[in-house]
């Protein structure tokens, strides 16, 4: 059982990620490609992700010898370029201790470019910033766009249930399993103690992992768990938007009232577009208001109802 413990101010520094992040997610995709072939699910993709796989890419195996990651390729970035460089700049005191580390039950040699990076080689770290864009292109290019709107989706589903239900449902209903007891998090997976100590929580869906949560403890930086949504691979694109995708959790009037609040409206305006009554707006706005979604302020007479940024990030649009 993995516990992860909170200090008394982590539970107000829980994070749901508004992103997908391009390398974890390519860590992910690569390890389950690596992965057995025996499943009905992943063989498939697996097989075709093995025969796609650009050459470029294969000095990201030597640096997996025996199934364990070096931390430095743990990056939650949320773009590809920053992703990239952080990997390609992480300090080399980490950079050369993680080699030894993954590299000490391995009775093979390193290849000799494994030499160079420990080394603190700058061709080296190029050559893994090349391998990882070129499995990046090929593994999750062509369907990153789709990865982008259902990472939203779960973006949307856990926000809402964060606004309405607090910290404890969200943690407690992650994944199957999950249960919060005190200021410790249980969670299934090897055995493990991590102790947040007032660094706070990341919380990162992915779509290319169908085991059990995977958590990043860095130094200096949130604890960053992992945890896999819906068992299909790959992504397959299903049309929704980001209003779309907020309808599907809200309701159809509610997501439109948001999509009108991009102005500052009135009741009566709102009743008005949406061609309903005013009592019935106002029910509306008082349960987005109480999720955090829209302000409002009276101002003489006149009710007037903004969207907040929360708002604006849950129609997937820049707050």
């Amino acid at each position: 059982m993995l516990r992860i413990h909170f200090a008394p101010d982590d539970f107000a520094k829980v994070s749901l990620a508004p992103r997908p992040a391009p390398l974890q997610e390519l860590n992910l995709a690569l390890a389950t490609m690596c992965g057995p072939d025996g499943d009905l699910l992943h063989g498939p993709w697996r097989r075709k992700a093995l025969r796609t796989l650009p050459k470029a890419a294969h000095p990201l195996a030597d640096l997996v010898p025996a199934g364990r990651a070096p931390i430095f390729l743990d990056v939650m970035a949320d773009s590809l370029p920053e992703a990239l460089e952080q990997v390609r700049s992480a300090p080399a005191p980490v950079v050369r201790a993680e080699l030894e580390r993954v590299y000490a039950p391995v009775r093979m040699p390193a290849p000799a470019w494994i030499h160079d990076l420990r080394r603190g080689d700058s061709q080296a770290r190029q050559l893994i910033h090349s391998a990882q864009h070129a499995a990046f292109e090929a593994l999750l290019g062509p369907v990153w766009a789709q990865v982008q709107d259902l990472h939203h989706v779960e973006f949307v589903r856990r926000a809402v249930q964060l606004a309405q239900g607090g910290v404890g449902s969200v943690l407690s209903g992650l994944v199957p399993g999950a249960r919060l007891r005190g200021s410790v998090w249980e969670l299934p997976g090897m055995p493990r103690d991590v102790h947040l100590g007032g660094r706070g929580l990341l919380l990162l869906p992915t779509f290319h992992w169908s085991k059990g949560p995977m958590v990043s403890d860095l130094p200096d930086t949130p604890v960053a768990v992992t945890y896999p949504v819906g068992p299909g691979l790959p992504p397959q694109p299903d049309g929704s938007t980001g209003f779309q995708a907020l309808a599907k959790v809200i309701g159809n009037t509610r997501a439109e009232l948001l999509h009108l609040l991009a102005e500052e409206r009135t009741t009566t305006e709102l009743a008005r577009r949406l061609r309903v009554s005013a009592p019935t707006v106002s029910a509306h706005t008082a349960a987005l208001r109480g999720a955090g979604l829209i302000s409002t302020e009276r101002v003489g007479k006149a009710v007037l109802h903004r969207r907040t940024a929360l708002g604006t990030l849950l129609l997937g649009q820049n707050p």
